[in-house]
């Protein structure tokens, strides 16, 4: 999901599993009636003169023939169209969801331009798909006429020499017309064979990438303590280019460890590994004492409770979406911790309160009331280890101030990361873990960290300099 585009995936769940399922059902009675239909009647014209069937079934190798050229030189157009109504459904799909960005920079034009090329791409593909297999039907309908000939022909030479009765010659002539109709329904068809090949294909590639390999077994997570521990961790997205480069860290049960470093240090990506998203490449990240990758993928994510910058809410009530870590919570519980989150006063101030729906795309409310929820969802989960991705960024000065007092009695006993850029928000963090470059430079608590005047005490001071 990181390496496509939504777009893309979206295509290959509806376009082309409806273009699969759409054909399959459709030509595959029909083939099966064909393939009845020709065995019927071959049967009946060797009953009347084998002679003459066997003059009439040369004409199936060339029909063959026929039909495997130019499916061979239009399959490629087939898999090109599907490829591009995907390319073509990813630029609609952003386009959409970015369309305020689009207007704000005035690039309708450029979007426009870029949807026409690719639109411009699969009319291509798609026009000249569907004229070679189009002319699949006339071709098989001359080669059915040149076999209803040749047979008019032989049949009257048998006649003449006495070996057939003009009868038989009328017969065998009517089941050579219904013996092409078959093989005109196929070529017909081939089409419809050739994009649900083409489809098939990119569904088939799609299955076969490779699961999340579940490696531990379940186990009870109730008594676990949070101490955490890195050991020698290497990790990279491609095996040639190393994120994290030999990472070594302890933490204890209860304390609030701050990560921070410029862009691109591998803060984030140390959150995917612990909650395996990715398994380490090489070295082991311990929970008290045990590898992670003993646990199994569920028991381990319960433990945590994550708040991230980006806010994901999906269309549902508010109190659903509070209660999405926790299904079997009550109304008391969801009111609590909405208090807890200081998103409570706003709750009662809509029409229905808690039962209001929050839309499709989640914009009936303010970024800062997003980020509210989500906090509220993660307060309610009451998870062992907290992952807080600059959990504040969208709200303000008076009621961050607020919330990192709910946070702060939140994260009392339980092991914390904070991901933060505004160094001001983690100065009472228990251990500060400064990265650059996927390795740890410098560690220790503010304070300390400011006495070393390193590379924290450089990146702190950018930040106040007048």
């Amino acid at each position: 999901f990181e390496e496509r585009t939504h777009g893309e995936v979206l295509s290959i769940i509806t376009n082309d599993i409806d273009t699969f399922a759409g054909n399959l059902s459709q030509s595959l009675t029909q083939v099966v009636s064909s393939i009845a239909m020709l065995i019927g009647i071959i049967v009946m014209m060797l009953t009347i003169s084998p002679i003459l069937t066997g003059a009439s079934l040369l004409m199936l190798p060339i029909s063959f023939g026929l039909i495997m050229f130019v499916v061979k030189h239009s399959q490629k157009y087939f898999v090109r169209q599907q490829e591009y109504l995907a390319e073509v459904n990813s630029q609609v799909e952003e386009t959409y969801g970015g369309h305020v960005i689009v207007k704000t920079f005035n690039k309708e034009k450029d979007a426009l331009e870029k949807f026409e090329k690719a639109n411009d791409t699969l009319y291509e593909s798609a026009w000249k798909s569907q004229f070679l297999s189009g002319m699949m039907h006339p071709i098989m309908a001359f080669v059915g006429n040149l076999g209803y000939v040749m047979i008019s022909i032989f049949g009257g030479y048998l006649t003449i020499k006495g070996k057939l009765e003009i009868g038989y010659i009328l017969s065998f002539s009517q089941y050579i017309r219904q013996f092409n109709q078959p093989i005109t329904q196929t070529a017909q068809i081939a089409n419809l064979l050739q994009s649900t090949a083409a489809a098939a294909e990119r569904i088939f590639k799609f299955l076969e990438i490779e699961e999340e390999q579940e490696t531990g077994t379940s186990m009870d997570t109730s008594k676990i303590q949070g101490n955490i521990e890195f050991k020698k961790v290497f990790f990279g997205y491609t095996k040639d280019k190393m994120v994290i480069k030999n990472l070594n860290a302890k933490i204890k049960q209860g304390q609030k460890i701050a990560i921070v470093g410029p862009t691109g240090a591998g803060k984030t990506t140390i959150v995917k590994l612990l909650m395996r998203f990715y398994d380490v490449d090489k070295g082991e990240i311990l929970i008290d004492g045990k590898n992670i990758q003993e646990y199994t993928r569920s028991d381990l994510r319960n433990l945590f409770g994550m708040v991230l910058q980006d806010t994901w809410l999906f269309s549902s009530t508010i109190e659903e979406n509070i209660k999405y870590g926790k299904l079997e919570a009550t109304r008391e519980e969801v009111e609590e911790v909405s208090k807890l989150s200081h998103i409570d006063h706003f709750i009662k101030t809509l029409p229905d309160t808690y039962n209001m729906e929050i839309n499709e795309e989640a914009n009936n409310i303010s970024e800062g009331q997003k980020q509210l929820l989500t906090i509220a969802r993660v307060i309610l989960k009451n998870p062992k280890i907290l992952i807080l991705d600059e959990a504040t960024s969208s709200v303000d000065t008076r009621l961050e101030l607020l919330i990192q007092e709910a946070m702060d009695k939140l994260m009392e006993g339980r092991t914390s990361f904070i991901i933060a850029h505004r160094l001001s928000t983690i100065r009472n963090a228990d251990l500060i873990l400064v990265m650059q470059d996927g390795n740890i430079v410098e560690q220790g608590t503010h304070k300390q960290l400011l006495k070393k005047k390193g590379f924290y005490a450089k990146l702190y001071n950018s930040q106040f300099e007048d």
